[in-house]
């Protein structure tokens, strides 16, 4: 049976790979000359290649102990993005006031977490599931508050008490992709590797 492993691939490492979103569109071109594009995926999915992030035999002996351990693609795990792991921007500190993630009715306890990519008047929303336990900040109405749990299994705020109706519910964290190998095979040549050659550690993102 395949499951999520709440383990997170060895941060040094995770931290020096190469990769970022991916997007699936269609495009078909036409008789007339232009084309027509058309979305496949909803939902952008991140892409990686870890083995950027080997720099010694220790390296890869951590990775292949994490390997047989996930028994290769099948369970999946928590990845840190080296590029875009938090609600601020790089190199910014997290606040309780980064992103929006919803707007109180008065009733309602449970806000999702998201992340909001915008750009030229468009943007995207991004489901948040895998919160870095003890670094989610949140506020109500522009003040912070401590008056609620985070879920770091599923990225669910859950308030004390319902924030009132027209507050703006606001939010700061720290964040995992859940990821699997994108491989079956881990294979390293080492006279490659000691001649400076990057191992290939496939990764991609498990939308759940």
């Amino acid at each position: 049976m395949t499951a999520f492993h709440d383990v997170l691939f060895p941060l040094d490492i995770a931290l020096n790979s190469e990769g970022g979103p991916v997007r699936k569109t269609e495009i078909v071109a036409l008789v007339s000359g232009h084309e027509q594009r058309n979305a496949q995926w909803a939902n952008s999915r991140r892409s990686w290649n870890a083995g950027y992030g080997v720099k010694s035999m220790a390296d890869i002996e951590k990775v292949t102990a994490f390997f047989e351990a996930r028994r290769g693609r099948l369970h999946a795990f928590r990845f840190r993005d080296p590029f875009d792991h938090q609600s601020a921007a790089y190199g910014k500190a997290v606040t309780a006031f980064d992103q929006v993630i919803g707007e109180g009715d008065g009733a309602a306890l449970n806000f999702p977490l998201f992340k909001t990519y915008a750009s030229g008047g468009a943007d995207y929303r991004r489901r948040i599931a895998k919160p870095v336990a003890g670094a989610v900040r949140v506020a109500v109405g522009g003040v912070e508050t401590a008056a609620f749990t985070a879920d770091e299994t599923t990225g669910v705020v859950t308030f004390a008490v319902a924030p009132p109706a027209g507050a703006v519910v606001t939010a700061g964290y720290v964040f995992d992709c859940p990821a699997r190998f994108d491989s079956d095979a881990l294979r390293v040549n080492l006279a490659a590797f000691r001649a400076g050659d990057i191992p290939s550690i496939p990764l991609i993102e498990v939308i759940l």
